[in-house]
């Protein structure tokens, strides 16, 4: 098993270039499954879920190349209608995915019930739901754990989810642009990597108009063909290097970044007493993050998109924990996403749980501990706070952190940071 060990007290300064979106990722490779043709796809972060999806892939027949650590061509021409293999679709969440894929390719899917980050129940009713709208007849093996859909033909019909639901919309999506006739999908997520995962079907010739809105409209395509696209940039990853940033009192500039996806955290961010400097350097766009001082306490509630992101709660959260003042945060999208609380205290944060709020009144300081990360964004939040503290932190169960940031020791690292991987 592999820690990371770090030294806090450093204040991160420097550049850092962030690697394309892990959400947007983990769905596009799937849907290389909906075409007979190469599809070459830049901007791919190298790490451990993008690479259980291409073993997945591969085991079904895909032929991958790699060109570079970024940039894979996937050809799905001989890919096969195989059931998944179990013990791999069970490690990671987005294996939901090959659902909407296999069942637009193929007409039929058989996917073990998704794995990945446990921090509550995350059922999958309006993929399912989905799905048989589209006419497919779904059966869940409970005590199997596995999911089958099978469809003679797919047809457009009007789908209106009760929940929004990142993971529905694209999975649905993925189903209905090889439907025959329009699917008209309502009450749908707007996240940057739906939109992204949309611009990527109409490259391969599918037709999703509405992606980032409240509708998305969709006219299926007999056949879809392969295409060349580039991921956007990441997101989470993005909004994590602006909070250790602000959180180590550091000066840092984050490259390859889209502003506005990130407007809500920097809104908090300067809330909190950081500046945020948005630049263009004449090829991408920046974000800097400037500290001086301690922060001022803010209230977070999580949203859907534009909102504050779930996934940077936990990072915030670890910012906060030195803040002069009292700050809440409200989880409302999760109903159990505060595992990572119990470790902070553990370095010396004074938080207060009561049902979804969490109370975190500012402590003068943290210190290093031993710690465990429980999920993906819980370790990035405990790095954070072993940066921030005084003495070495030990952070464990690293796999999880590995599932969606690449290379993150070395990218902190170049910023100053004290952090390295150890074997236990």
């Amino acid at each position: 098993m592999i820690k990371y060990i770090v030294q806090g007290g450093t204040k991160l300064s420097g550049s850092v270039t962030i690697s394309g979106a892990k959400n947007a990722a983990v769905a596009i490779l799937p849907a290389t499954l909906l075409v007979s043709g190469p599809c070459r796809i830049e901007n791919v972060p190298d790490i451990s879920d993008v690479r259980l999806l291409l073993e997945i892939l591969r085991d079904m027949g895909a032929e991958i190349r790699r060109y570079g650590r970024n940039t894979l061509e996937i050809d799905c021409t001989r890919a096969r209608n195989a059931t998944a293999p179990i013990e791999l679709v069970r490690r990671i969440r987005a294996s939901y995915y090959l659902i909407g894929a296999e069942l637009g390719r193929f007409g039929h899917a058989h996917v073990a019930m998704p794995g990945g980050c446990n921090f509550g129940v995350r059922p999958i009713d309006q993929h399912i739901k989905g799905m048989r709208a589209l006419g497919a007849e779904v059966h869940v093996d409970e005590e199997a754990h596995l999911l089958t859909a099978r469809a003679a033909k797919l047809r457009g019909a009007e789908i209106f989810f009760d929940v929004v639901s990142v993971g529905a919309t694209i999975n649905v999506m993925l189903a209905a642009c090889r439907a025959e006739g329009q699917t008209v999908l309502t009450g749908v997520a707007k996240e940057p990597h739906v939109v992204d995962v949309a611009n990527f079907l109409n490259m391969m010739g599918a037709s999703v108009r509405g992606a980032g809105t409240d509708v998305i409209r969709i006219s299926g395509r007999e056949k879809l063909h392969g295409c060349g696209y580039a991921v956007i940039p990441d997101q989470i990853e993005t909004g994590t290097f602006m909070i250790a940033a602000a959180a180590t009192g550091g000066d840092v500039v984050i490259k390859n970044v889209i502003p506005t996806h990130m407007e809500a955290t920097s809104a908090k961010l300067m809330e909190s007493g950081a500046r945020v400097i948005e630049g263009d350097d004449g090829r991408d766009f920046y974000l800097r993050v400037v500290m001086d001082g301690r922060p001022r306490p803010v209230n977070i509630k999580t949203m859907v998109y534009p909102g504050f992101p779930t996934d940077l709660q936990q990072p915030m959260m670890a910012y906060l924990s030195t803040a002069a003042g009292v700050s809440t945060v409200t989880e409302n999208i999760f109903e159990n996403r505060f595992n990572h609380v119990r470790e902070l205290r553990r370095m010396g944060a004074s938080i207060s749980l009561r049902e979804r709020v969490a109370r975190i009144k500012g402590v003068n300081a943290l210190r290093g501990a031993q710690i465990y990360a429980s999920d993906l964004r819980a370790g990035a939040a405990l790095i954070i706070a072993g940066l921030m503290a005084s003495g070495r932190t030990q952070v464990h169960n690293i796999e999880f952190i590995d599932r969606g940031y690449e290379y993150l020791d070395q990218k902190l690292t170049a910023l100053g940071a004290s952090i390295r991987r150890e074997a236990r």
